[in-house]
């Protein structure tokens, strides 16, 4: 292996390290935070030496199917059924699940994350309270080639585990974000298609 591609692995080991021990949510925070380890950061910033997210993620997936095989599908069953709850709940906004939870790459750490459609994002908090449902909410900024985007999102918990709710434009409903990790459209998973993905699993919500 060339010196390039042992410092990319490497990098790519402990990025995923990171995430898996330390809860370290982002691709890109674990990525920086490895590359130090490797040299000056200015040096590693840019090149063949940093490696993409799918890298990163391929690792982090044989480091839970290494430590955790025996309580992954157990957890995973548990953060499904947490997440079709609270889209049934969500309903009005025609709720997505997206991430971790559907793709099964889950650790002890990890959270559920939702996608929303709304007129406002008032219109959700409005809907949370009326249910009395406790919340958060904060807007990130997202930039896409050279604009800038805001995006609220609305943090709930259910039973000691984040649950995180992107809320976006109803027109945007049918405008697929690409994955972070491959670059394509992202995955996404309706209420109805992950109860069939759960009982297609043999377990069946109750």
């Amino acid at each position: 292996m060339r010196r390039d591609d042992r410092i990319r692995h490497g990098i790519a080991q402990e990025a995923a390290r990171l995430m898996y021990e330390e809860g370290v949510r982002e691709y890109r925070d674990a990525k920086r935070k490895a590359a130090r380890q490797f040299g000056p950061e200015k040096a590693l910033s840019l090149g063949s030496h940093l490696p993409s997210n799918a890298e990163i993620h391929g690792e982090l997936q044989r480091l839970i199917g290494l430590h955790e095989e025996g309580v992954l599908p157990e957890r995973l069953l548990r953060l499904r059924l947490a997440a079709l709850r609270l889209m049934e709940i969500l309903e009005p906004f025609r709720p997505y699940l997206v991430g971790s939870v559907l793709t099964g790459a889950v650790t002890e750490r990890s959270d559920i994350d939702l996608h929303l459609f709304a007129d406002s994002h008032e219109e959700v908090e409005d809907f949370l309270r009326g249910e009395g449902i406790a919340y958060e909410q904060e807007v990130v900024t997202i930039r896409h080639g050279g604009e800038f985007f805001e995006y609220p999102h609305i943090y709930l918990e259910d039973e000691g585990v984040v649950v995180e709710c992107t809320v976006y434009p109803l027109e945007d409903i049918h405008r697929i974000p690409k994955s972070s990790i491959t670059g394509r459209p992202m995955e996404r998973a309706t209420a109805k298609k992950l109860r069939k993905l759960i009982a297609d699993e043999g377990q069946p919500p109750e």
